[in-house]
């Protein structure tokens, strides 16, 4: 499907024409991909698409100007006028100081083989048997009155990347999906659940029927929902809602917010922002993982980093220009798309099991909340806020009571990670993963 060698051809020789015009330095990364979705609502077909695309961004900088141009025509006088259009806007923007490719000392030596592609493509039929499998076995649950739909995608993407330092590395990388939404009971009493897998590899995803029973089981056990009283209690989260606490705690040691002064941990480095035996890692290089690379979008090797370590947090999330501006080195987490320039970012971001079985946190909480769906965005990253609505089910000494919905939890998130408990439930999921994880202390805005 792709010619790697043809790839970092046309990637060299856009380079050479570029410097030859009077680049100082430039990269250049091209992304083709391939991929074959189809949706359905109640046994009824209502997309199959097959897309295949590519998409070619050029970097240049002159001193210490860059701009950034994209292009999908990779015809030769196309990519002549890109390069032309690329100095010509790096010579009218503003100066960056922290700009600039890595030095031939920092780039990848090496390209490792993290067995992120699955080299099998599934046929259409296929994929609308496992979408009709699903959405039956969900609409079959007692209660299930109504189906929002199913759907079914594969996708491909082969990426290159060249700088003029020298570096030059390109991946392939696929993904499979399969998910489902229902509706049930009646009326202004309905309710709605979902359930979804995702993998590398088509082996990996988890049955059709399954995964259609358990989005049926989700809506039909949120009916009745009620409306506990104000006050404060613990909380526990549930693995697919708690994984959005370790997106704001990556949102908050990114070197970028660090540099602008923007995040809550802004003077955190070196100090303890979770309890005692919490570790958060992330691993880029994970075998089979969704969010997997074997290198950064800037040519940096990359590597697992605890970025929470027994509880004190190590690092920062860097690219070269955030860790230029912080006066630190880099540590390969510059992710790269093809219209702006590299940005920090976590990729496979984990908290590692704890030493408590799930039962075992609900055990403990005589009444409480256990959070399955979360709504809105009211955290502020500056002062570390949060208020947002949420829905599950309420705790009765240890146990699932009543289902709950349209009530919001507040709290600040430097005493949530302090008073931060997980399971011992860690299943890699998603490309963020937590265990179960139970916060004491929060408020919750009921009736």
């Amino acid at each position: 499907m792709f010619d790697s060698q043809d790839d970092a051809a046309l990637l060299d020789d856009l380079l050479k024409q570029a410097k030859t015009a009077g680049a100082d330095q430039a990269d250049a990364v091209l992304i083709r991909s391939a991929s074959i979705s189809h949706a359905q609502r109640l046994g009824q077909v209502e997309r199959l698409e097959r897309e295949e695309g590519q998409d070619l961004g050029l970097r240049v900088l002159c001193g210490k100007r860059q701009a950034i141009v994209s292009s999908t025509d990779l015809k030769a006088e196309t990519l002549a006028e890109l390069v032309e259009r690329a100095l010509a806007m790096a010579g009218s923007v503003p100066e960056d100081p922290y700009c600039g490719l890595a030095a031939p000392e920092q780039i990848a030596r090496e390209i490792p083989d993290l067995d992120i592609f699955d080299p099998s493509e599934p046929t259409a039929e296929q994929l609308i048997d496992a979408a009709t499998r699903c959405e039956e076995a969900a609409r079959a649950v007692p209660g299930v009155t109504n189906s929002e739909g199913a759907e079914a995608a594969w996708g491909v993407s082969h990426v290159s990347l060249a700088a003029s330092n020298g570096f030059a590395g390109a991946y392939a990388v696929s993904h499979r999906s399969l998910a489902c939404s229902v509706l049930a009971g009646e009326g202004t009493a309905m309710e709605r659940d979902y359930d979804f897998t995702t993998a590398v590899f088509a082996e990996g995803l988890r049955n059709a029927e399954e995964v259609g029973r358990g989005a049926g089981e989700r809506a039909v056990r949120r009916l009745g929902a009620k409306r506990p009283g104000t006050g404060k209690y613990p909380v526990i989260f549930d693995p697919r809602v708690g994984r959005s606490l370790l997106g704001h705690l990556s949102g908050a040691i990114n070197g970028a917010a660090i540099a602008r002064g923007t995040s809550f941990l802004q003077d955190k480095l070196g100090e303890r922002i979770f309890p005692e035996g919490v570790t958060v890692t992330d691993d880029p290089r994970r075998k089979r993982g969704l969010a997997s690379k074997p290198f950064d979008g800037e040519g940096l090797a990359n590597a697992a980093i605890d970025f929470i370590a027994d509880g004190r947090l190590t690092a920062w999330v860097l690219d070269l220009s955030s860790a230029r501006q912080l006066g630190l080195e880099p540590n390969g987490r510059a992710g790269r798309g093809v219209s702006g320039p590299p940005g920090p970012g976590t990729t496979n971001l984990y908290l590692a099991p704890g030493k408590v079985s799930r039962a075992e946190l609900l055990a403990g909480v005589e009444q409480g909340f256990y959070v399955t769906e979360m709504m809105g965005m009211g955290v502020n990253g500056v002062t570390g806020d949060y208020s947002r609505g949420a829905a599950g089910f309420w705790i009765e000494n240890g146990e699932l009571a009543d289902p709950v919905s349209e009530v919001t939890l507040a709290g600040n998130l430097k005493q949530m990670f302090l008073n931060l408990t997980p399971a011992d439930d860690l299943e890699f999921v998603y490309g963020t993963n937590v265990p179960t994880l139970r916060v004491d202390g929060m408020t919750l805005a009921g009736s």
